[in-house]
């Protein structure tokens, strides 16, 4: 194995504390030379908060070692010559559509696409529902999701995440979702490409059995599940079987030669 694709939230912190070992061993991967990004489906906050909040916890990395679902979803909308997208994300990360020249908050007709991601708190009633109005208005604007992971740990316990709110509007209009998240493969691919390794020899580390390990899996890499974040015993009995289990990415360094 020459590559690793890193998830965040669960792996390499919880909430605002690092997982105990993991700073150690990503700093072992920098010192063994061997290639890594952070493949995230956050996007409660854009790849420079990210790079920050690793920085404050040991952990240096620089914004194009962060793949973020933000960033692929820009990608994809120039792709197909889309402006006007209506963003359903923090104002932080909104900030990362702007050169695509974002609908501004409150209009329910004229989005060129509607774009969900990890709205948080700021999901209510009213802001599903006029996501729902603005794919009604008319049947060609794009449902994209930035991901579709269920849900996440916090520091205070299990939160929902952008997935659940994605299936909700699928089955309200109907329509089927663009994913530009995990776990696309698509983005798995623009992770590899990142590392410029061959699939088959890059690993993904990961707390969800089914985003992380089966979506890495689907795109022909190795599927590494760590018993931290919402790891939970019953991952164990369902139809994935991860390639390796860990009790935590601080074992990485000495698990490495049997990956």
């Amino acid at each position: 194995m020459r590559g690793v694709l890193l998830d965040l939230d669960g792996v390499v912190y919880v909430g605002d504390r690092a997982v105990p070992g993991a700073a150690e061993a990503i700093d072992w991967l920098r010192h063994e030379g061997i290639a890594h990004v952070f493949l995230t489906n956050t996007t409660s906050r854009p790849r420079q908060a990210i790079v920050a909040k690793l920085a404050g916890l040991g952990i240096p990395a620089e914004a194009d070692q962060v793949l973020t679902p933000a960033v692929s979803a820009v990608a994809w909308l120039r792709r197909h010559g889309i402006t006007r997208p209506a963003v359903f994300v923090p104002d932080a990360t909104a900030a990362e559509f702007a050169d695509v020249d974002p609908l501004p908050d409150g209009l329910e007709r004229g989005a060129g696409a509607v774009v969900i991601g990890d709205l948080g708190a700021g999901w209510s009633y009213s802001a599903l529902n006029r996501a729902l109005r603005l794919l009604m208005s008319d049947p060609v604007i794009p449902l994209i999701a930035l991901g579709m992971t269920r849900y996440w740990r916090a520091e205070d316990g299990l939160r929902l995440d952008a997935g659940a709110f994605v299936r909700a509007l699928e089955y309200a209009t109907g329509r089927t979702a663009v994913v530009v998240g995990k776990p696309d493969p698509t983005f798995f691919g623009a992770a590899v490409d990142a590392l410029d390794v061959p699939a088959d020899q890059v690993i993904m580390v990961g707390d969800d059995i089914h985003t992380d390990v089966e979506g890495a899996q689907r795109a022909g890499l190795t599927g590494v599940l760590v018993r931290t974040g919402k790891f939970r015993a019953s991952d164990l009995g369902g139809g994935v079987s991860p390639d390796a289990v860990l009790d935590s990415v601080a074992d990485l360094p000495r698990r490495w030669d049997r990956l």
